[in-house]
């Protein structure tokens, strides 16, 4: 509740809260998945989003391939232009014709980034992205993270992640929302912050 932000172009935001739920509900709510109790939301005309849902199970109740998967997403399906995202996402050689119901909780995540870089998008909405990745996979997506030029939504437990990527911080509370442009390392240890948020 008492939830009111604006995000400028470029901002990469991470929110936070005691309850993980809360954020995953504004996350739900964003994306048109969830209808809110009261209030309003906006994207801006030129945007265009991708979500990573923090339980992606939904995506994966399928016979298909992981290269037939990804195809779903996209109007050019050539080999060679679907292997390319997949090879992004470590999917080598044989690999890509593996049946999307048996993959790993890493390789599912993994599958969802391909997928949202084939959208394009200009902003992104990532719910816990760093879950089932293993390090090499996270650090290629930090990295990523830091060169994207669009606006970032996310929330994480990671903080090497968070402090990297982030230059807000919205953390959501019970009675309304602390917002603050600064550095995350700075956010954690502020006796001011800490203080706000007791109250």
């Amino acid at each position: 509740k008492d939830v009111d932000f604006t995000a400028q172009k470029g901002e990469k935001i991470v929110f936070l809260s005691r309850d993980h739920r809360s954020m995953t509900a504004l996350f739900e709510i964003i994306n048109g998945h969830r209808k809110a109790d009261s209030g309003t939301y906006h994207w801006g005309q030129t945007i265009t989003s991708a979500y990573l849902p923090l339980d992606n199970s939904d995506f994966f109740h399928s016979k298909m391939t992981l290269f037939d998967w990804l195809c779903q997403f996209t109007k050019d399906t050539t080999e060679l232009y679907i292997r390319g995202y997949l090879g992004r996402m470590l999917f080598a050689g044989e690999e890509i014709y593996k049946k999307v119901k048996v993959l790993s909780g890493g390789e599912k995540m993994r599958c969802m980034i391909a997928k949202m870089m084939l959208l394009d998008p200009n902003a992104l909405i990532l719910d816990t992205p760093t879950n089932h990745l293993d390090l090499e996979s996270i650090q290629s997506f930090n990295n990523n993270l830091i060169r994207y030029p669009g606006n970032v939504f996310m929330s994480s437990h990671d903080h090497e992640f968070i402090s990297s990527v982030c230059d807000r911080i919205i953390e959501l509370t019970p009675n309304g929302i602390i917002d603050k442009l600064m550095p995350y390392d700075e956010y954690i240890v502020d006796e001011k912050i800490h203080a706000l948020r007791e109250n």
